[in-house]
């Protein structure tokens, strides 16, 4: 099988792709969840002309340097003065307070002083519509004000609790199983026998699935056997995606393939042309999308990123690629071959502009690297050599 250019292995992945089924949530606990429809105010904010200040409720066309006003009543935020105001009269008023009819403009306390009667005498004049919130500032009743696909952070999720919603239509999380495949794998937990080491991928993409609004199931390290890799997959009840890392290729102990076949499983394609990550592995098994990931912490990692992320992104009815942003190279590069790389990069500002310093090492088992990565250079294929200033296309890595 000929090397797939990652735009094509991406598309090929994502065809079909349909969002997950929506659930009602109550407020309280959708944050993080994306929304499955658009969402519609179910008031008006704010419902009633409201001072914008502390001050008095006045009519502008009153207001004379000098010339008193009387005051007839308060209005503050909850109890409204309940009274309309006449000529040359004023009702105290605070900030969040409902405008008295009548009055249409907000005299503040400081241009204000005591007339020795109860009343006031402005220091200062207003113009109609001074320092008065009108209703519907915000938004008003039937304003669409979040779209589906909108992730709910605080200030989305503050913005349904205006608008009077309750609860709110969310997708469901895609359900990922996690598998890591290897005999030289063991948990974080053991301790490694001589020819061992610690399994890092599990954990790195069961945290990627979390933060990208996915549901994680773990199921463990599964040894390099037909029979405990197809068994450890069989766990994967109701999950939407299968993720296995390790054993995608093809070679005497690289058992992933022939295992997930033998359980049902329709292989799309296994070979990228990317780097890290060439033996990257696509299928279908009852109803789940197979994502083969190679087994080096950085190929794995890096992959997720490219494919795995956009998967959950399209389950989940958000556009599944963010775009790549521009930058400067930092350093000399060589010229690329026939396969895309992704270059883990510190990002540095220079004058306005970022600046994208390549680590001098790219060994795909340096984890560390990439951990101390804020983005990936994305160096086309066959692309020549570039210099030091050369303009690169950049992912960012904190997003």
């Amino acid at each position: 099988m000929s090397l797939i250019p990652v735009e094509d292995a991406l598309a090929r992945l994502l065809a079909g792709v349909a969002p997950t089924p929506a659930e009602d949530l109550p407020l309280g606990e959708a944050a993080g969840r994306v929304l499955a429809a658009d969402i519609a105010a179910a008031r008006t904010q704010p419902p009633f002309p409201a001072s914008a200040m502390d001050g008095y409720a006045v009519r502008a066309a009153d207001v004379a340097v000098g010339t008193p006003l009387r005051v007839i009543g308060e209005s503050r935020a909850g109890r409204r003065f309940e009274g309309n105001l006449g000529p040359h009269q004023t009702v105290r008023i605070y900030t969040g307070a409902p405008v008295p009819p009548g009055a249409d403009a907000i005299l503040i306390q400081e241009d204000a002083d005591p007339s020795g009667d109860g009343g006031i005498v402005p220091r200062d004049t207003v113009s109609p519509g001074q320092f008065v919130r009108p209703a519907g500032l915000d938004f008003a009743e039937g304003e669409v004000l979040l779209r589906a696909g909108r992730r709910l952070d605080p200030r989305a999720v503050a913005l349904c609790a205006a608008m009077s919603r309750a609860g709110v239509p969310v997708r469901r999380r895609p359900r990922v199983a996690i598998l890591s495949t290897g005999d030289e794998l063991v948990p974080p937990d053991a301790e490694p026998g001589p020819d061992q080491i610690v399994s890092s991928n599990n954990f790195g993409l069961a945290a990627l699935v979390r933060e990208a609004g996915g549901e994680a199931l773990d199921l463990g390290i599964a040894a390099d056997d037909l029979d405990a890799i197809g068994h450890a997959a069989g766990l994967a009840v109701d999950a939407d995606i299968l993720v296995v890392t390790g054993g995608a290729s093809v070679g005497d102990h690289d058992l992933v393939q022939p295992a997930l076949v033998a359980r049902g499983m329709t292989l799309d394609f296994w070979k990228i042309a990317m780097r890290p990550g060439k033996p990257l592995m696509v299928g279908s098994l009852a109803g789940m999308r197979v994502l083969g990931l190679p087994g080096n912490p950085v190929s794995t990692m890096v992959c997720a990123e490219i494919f795995l992320r956009p998967l959950l992104k399209a389950m989940l009815g958000q556009p599944p690629q963010a775009p790549a942003e521009a930058a400067i190279l930092g350093a000399t590069m060589k010229a690329n071959d026939r396969r895309q790389d992704y270059v883990r990069a510190r990002l540095e500002p220079s004058g306005g502009r970022l600046v994208a310093v390549p680590f001098p090492r790219q060994d795909s088992s340096m984890l560390a690297t990439l951990a101390a990565a804020d983005a990936l250079i994305v160096r086309p294929p066959f692309a020549p050599a570039a210099a030091a200033g050369d303009a690169v296309a950049i992912l960012r890595l904190d997003r």
